[in-house]
């Protein structure tokens, strides 16, 4: 059982507030090069009158930009994998999955599962309202895009999953003995990790509602694979595809894609993902992958 690996380290809840502040302090020494760059670009005084809805234009370079802003996960990366060797001598495969090893093919088919339905979903949105799109491609700017995207995004994506699905999960598992506990405060603490993304301040609060779910999702296939291999894919495909295909002023990520959506945005169309979506996926995996003994997956006591 996945979320059980944790009985075998070293799992005090102190270790685990310790863990949170030396990856916190990690991330944040990733952002310097990004608040060095504001400063040189603005000044000071400048600086002072940027908030979360301009950060992302201040530089003049998008692909600049979305480098600076995915510096930090890498940084944070390193703090996660020092505070498990550390703190909880623990193997970065035990955080991963209940597996003897990673599964790849899980990952590669949770990633191309979601590029798919991404690639899907834009295309039919672009038949229906092509008013809503501009033509944003130009081969230089997206060349230098797809670089920074492929070697850094699944970077920022792994990052997260490790954190929430992977150490927050478990470590929270540990304390409470109980795995629906653990299933919904890393859904509650994922989304409001995103309270700041420009979306958020575009459509109001109630949009966090979507991230909220989003990381439930990620965490029902997590503890019913018994593993991070799915989430993992899933995050990737999602994002690299997204960073990729389309931009919008009001999305964190502001980049040369192809498209560029000029259209309003929609909360109910957000929410399409969880209620039609995100089922369909976890039917077609547990068909796939032969789930079973979903209340004590989902629900049961660690032991």
């Amino acid at each position: 059982m996945y979320i059980e690996n944790v009985l075998k380290v070293k799992n005090d809840w102190w270790r685990y507030i310790i863990g949170c502040i030396v990856i916190f302090i990690a991330t944040q020494i990733g952002s310097i090069p990004f608040i060095i760059a504001i400063f040189s670009k603005v000044g000071l005084e400048g600086s002072s009158q940027i908030d979360q809805s301009t950060m992302m234009t201040v530089l003049g370079d998008s692909n600049l930009t979305l480098f600076y802003f995915l510096i930090p996960f890498l940084f944070g990366f390193f703090g996660l994998f020092l505070t498990i060797k550390i703190l909880h001598n623990q193997s970065f495969l035990s955080l991963t999955t209940s597996r003897k090893k990673i599964d790849f093919s899980k990952i590669g088919t949770s990633f191309l599962l979601a590029f798919s339905i991404v690639l899907l979903f834009t295309s039919i949105d672009y038949l229906i309202s092509p008013e809503d799109y501009l033509f944003n491609f130009k081969l230089k700017p997206f060349l230098v895009l797809a670089m920074i995207s492929i070697l850094l995004i699944p970077v920022q994506t792994s990052m997260e999953e490790y954190l929430f699905r992977g150490y927050l999960m478990q470590g929270i598992g540990a304390i409470t003995r109980n795995k629906f506990v653990p299933l919904l405060l890393t859904s509650i603490l994922f989304g409001l990790l995103h309270y700041w993304n420009p979306e958020v301040m575009k459509l109001g609060n109630l949009s966090l509602i979507y991230y909220v779910l989003t990381g439930f999702f990620l965490g029902v296939i997590t503890l019913m694979d018994k593993g991070m291999e799915l989430a993992i894919g899933f995050h990737a495909g999602n994002n690299l595809l997204i960073s990729l295909l389309v931009t919008s002023d009001w999305t964190v990520f502001q980049t040369n894609s192809v498209l560029k959506n000029v259209g309003e945005p929609d909360l109910t169309t957000m929410m399409v993902p969880f209620f039609i979506i995100y089922p369909l996926i976890i039917l077609y995996f547990s068909k796939k992958y032969n789930w079973t003994d979903w209340k004590e997956n989902l629900s049961g006591r660690i032991s």
